[in-house]
């Protein structure tokens, strides 16, 4: 008789990561959404209803069509339902030279780059309440920002992301997301570029589109798919209920994508948060792109870009920190049956 454990090692074939599936304290899905969270505080007023005293807008959407503005006579348009503007606090900053140098030993250069905020109009209706066209519009500035961006100088990477909620980080109620660009490739989309690397050379194909076409096949963890996308419970989840967000088509760079995968991919994302927020009572979360690096001439087409969308259902402790593996107490097919039915 084979001995049952406790909990079950997965592997990452990407990352190259090992995450723990806690089943033996595995939790029933309806279990999350009953658990209490803090709110982010509200102001009497939000900071949202001042832009134009903080910073002038990059880019503004109104209605679905980009808004033609002169930003040296107008800071903020008069109408817009999607805005960009400058981090007032920015983590870094725009500059023609990165000043490299040393500190004893240590590689040093200055946090050079862009931090802008995309603010969307309503105070309270986020993503799963916005009309499709709203979520398309916000993914188009998504898309149009990055295009403006990816060929200045001195940037490597650009990372998209939404911190919904205070256990995710974010310190404004208003919904919002955040776009940085910066001057070198992080170690988090590294690793998943060598990985990606390796599987190519050896294979000669794509390992997402294999772990697709796997997941697919298997329909234990698709959450939801269109003709375009797939979401899905990855196999080895680092936390309960990640989702992913899959082109079907390879597709290495989110640039390159049209109008009508952009369509596909406002879709996919509003009907995961949308899951998301009816099955867990609408958590805390982070969700942000994972695309190929920009600039330096390398060729990324083994790599396939795709949105991570991180539920906060647990506080990291000691063994996650200390061990870098990261437990969930779920199993991945069974939040996917969970949200299916959402």
């Amino acid at each position: 008789m084979q001995k049952k454990f406790p909990s079950e090692l997965r592997y990452d074939l990407v990352s190259q990561d090992w995450v723990l599936i806690a089943t033996g304290r595995a939790r029933r899905p309806e279990t999350f959404g009953a658990e209490k969270r803090q709110e982010v505080k509200t102001g009497k007023t939000c900071p949202f209803d001042a832009l134009a005293k903080q910073e002038c807008a990059t880019i503004a959407y109104n209605k679905g069509k980009r808004v033609d503005f002169s930003r040296g006579k107008v800071c903020i348009p008069s109408e817009w339902t999607t805005i960009s503007v400058a981090n007032k606090y920015p983590a870094f900053a725009p500059s023609k030279s990165l000043r490299k140098r040393y500190v004893g030993p240590y590689p040093v250069m200055d946090g050079v780059g862009f931090h802008e905020v995309i603010i969307t109009k309503d105070h309270k209706k986020d993503i799963p309440q916005f009309s499709l066209m709203q979520v398309k519009e916000m993914i188009d500035l998504y898309h149009a920002r990055y295009v403006d961006l990816k060929d200045e100088d001195h940037v490597h990477y650009i990372s998209i992301f939404k911190n919904k909620g205070l256990q995710a980080g974010a310190s404004i109620a208003h919904p919002h997301s955040q776009l940085i660009a910066i001057p070198m490739t992080d170690p988090d989309i590294q690793r998943s570029l060598s990985g990606s690397y390796a599987y190519f050379m050896e294979h000669k194909d794509c390992i997402h589109c294999m772990m697709l076409e796997w997941d697919r096949k298997d329909k234990k963890r698709i959450v939801f798919e269109n003709s375009l996308y797939a979401v899905v419970c990855p196999f080895a989840s680092r936390v309960s209920f990640e989702m992913r967000i899959y082109p079907k088509g390879h597709l290495p760079y989110f640039e390159k994508t049209d109008e009508s995968q952009r369509e596909g991919l406002a879709e996919a994302l509003q009907m995961a948060l949308k899951k998301l927020s009816k099955g867990l009572n609408d958590p805390d979360y982070n969700y942000f792109l994972h695309t190929a690096p920009v600039g330096g001439g390398s060729d990324y087409g083994h790599y396939h870009w795709h949105i991570e969308i991180l539920p906060k259902t647990s506080v990291p402790a000691g063994f996650e920190l200390g061990t870098g593996i990261e437990i969930s107490t779920i199993e991945p097919e069974k939040a996917a049956a969970f949200l299916r039915k959402q």
